[in-house]
């Protein structure tokens, strides 16, 4: 690869560069906890190992006239103790970085991008390669050999409609662990604009979708899915915003909850719904409670991510999700939680299909070739898109992201504990994922108050769920404590 090598940002990501701000500057963050302080020498071998792999993760954001673009760089990560609070950001106009990090802290390994690089998905599969390559030098005699380690080793994370654009591999796969030699293809440009032969063929990345074990129940009536449609067609309704104090400087408000994955998916099939829809009813329901009462605005609407690898096969690493929004209006008929929870599998599976999200990608890719458009110069594309995104979040209460359950190969498999997702947010959202038989939920927000984790916590408890708490101190009396 040469400095020539460059890509042009796809779909997803250009609203990433228009959206960001100081309280949410689109960066997530994944880790592991390893059961052992983290050596980081060595993480910093396996970093080096794995960055060579992939070949995205070398590229630099460059804006030019009217777009921007993803460039090849020589630039070598480096490991580094987390001190930043949780996804600080990554992305800085005008300066040639990578665009991801990976810190360490006591036994969790941390990785941490800009949204505009990669989705939830790429980064698990980077992160899985990355934490696999540290327990096979931290753990020697365990290990398999390099040629067998190394690729079809990629995290067995079972990507779920209901995901964040997240998940990753089938563990079917690809056991060539080729180094990339180009920036992967952008798939919303293959599947949405034009018709290719699938870029996963031949590909070393190849890593097939396959239905998440967290995922939607497709036995939804049919009935209730027809008719969610057509509420769907109807005008948006004005939504309960929630507020609360920010941050003093902008940090994202984290607060972890871990718990049984099993004992939490059985409450989601006793309510005959899948988990994701189970959680964001919970979700509603904390935000209600939380409130002090809704107001005149009684609706609380959702957004929710869907991996579109699951139908539409795609070895890149790059952003390739598309969101699916989800409401419930209080007191215009049955509030309790398992009819909020059918309320809300009615609306999501009709939108979460092959067929309605390939309709409603190309039109999002017709929007932006427009020949209009496409000469409008990078900018004023920005201000437009900015305002698209003000729009949007104005329709929006929360958001949700479910990334399924992870496992990874042995040895790594055995060594590893909790695995975590969270995201910077510009309104209160959770993030769940599920690794070694514990569900972790992870909270975030650009306020200060925790009042609705509060209450989901409390809801999950009085359904005898043992629930652990950790939150991340963003006020100065609490960081003043944690210095103490």
């Amino acid at each position: 690869m040469t400095h020539r090598d460059w890509v042009r940002l796809d779909n997803a990501s250009n609203i990433f560069l228009a959206a960001r701000s100081a309280s949410d500057p689109k960066v997530f963050r994944s880790s592991a906890e390893v059961d052992h302080a983290v050596d980081p020498q060595l993480l910093q071998e396996a970093l080096d190992e794995t960055y060579d792999r992939y070949r995205l993760y070398h590229a630099v954001l460059q804006s030019g006239l009217f777009w921007y673009y993803l460039q090849d760089s020589d630039l070598r990560p480096l490991v580094t103790e987390d001190k930043q609070h949780i996804c600080a950001p990554i992305y800085q106009a005008g300066r040639r970085t990578l665009l991801f990090r990976v810190v360490y802290h006591r036994r969790r390994i941390v990785l941490e991008v800009f949204h505009a690089l990669s989705d939830g998905t790429g980064a698990s599969w980077f992160l899985s390669d990355l934490v696999n390559a540290y327990i096979r030098r931290r753990y020697p005699d365990q290990s398999p050999p390099l040629a067998e380690a190394t690729g079809a080793n990629a995290l067995r994370a079972e990507p779920g409609r209901s995901d964040a654009g997240s998940q990753a591999d089938d563990g079917a796969s690809d056991d060539t662990a080729e180094p990339e030699h180009g920036l992967p293809t952008d798939s919303f440009e293959h599947y949405f604009h034009h018709r290719r032969t699938s870029p996963a063929s031949g590909s070393t990345f190849s890593r097939a979708a396959v239905p998440a074990a967290l995922t939607i129940d497709d036995s939804a009536q049919p009935s209730s899915a027809h008719r969610a449609t057509r509420r769907l067609h109807r005008p948006l309704k004005k939504v309960h915003q929630v507020g609360g104090t920010r941050t003093p400087d902008n940090r994202t408000r984290a607060v972890e909850l871990t718990m049984s994955a099993a004992a939490v998916l059985d409450l989601a099939r006793a309510e005959g719904v899948s988990i994701t829809m189970y959680l964001t009813a919970l979700f509603f329901e904390s935000i209600r409670l939380s409130s002090g009462g809704l107001g005149k605005n009684r609706t609380l609407a959702a957004s929710v991510p869907v991996n579109l690898r699951q139908f539409f096969p795609s070895t890149s690493a790059r952003n390739f999700f598309a969101t699916v929004r989800v409401e419930h209006t209080y007191g215009e008929g049955d509030d309790g939680l398992g009819s909020i929870c059918k309320h809300l599998e009615g609306q999501f599976l009709p939108q979460a299909t092959k067929e309605a999200l390939e309709k409603k990608l190309r039109w999002f890719i017709r929007a932006e070739r427009m020949p209009g458009l496409r000469i409008i110069p990078r900018p004023l594309k920005d201000v437009f898109l900015g305002l698209i995104n003000r729009g949007s979040n104005r329709s929006l209460s929360v958001a949700v992201s479910n990334l399924g359950r992870m496992s990874l190969p042995e040895p790594a498999e055995s060594h590893v504990g909790r695995m975590l997702f969270q995201v910077s947010a510009v309104r209160p959202q959770f993030c769940a994922t599920s690794h070694a038989g514990l569900l972790t939920i992870s909270f975030t927000s650009p306020f200060t108050e925790t009042g609705h984790v509060k209450e989901f916590a409390r809801m999950l408890t009085a359904n005898e769920i043992d629930v652990t708490v950790a939150a991340e101190r963003v006020t100065e009396a609490e960081l003043a404590e944690g210095e103490s």
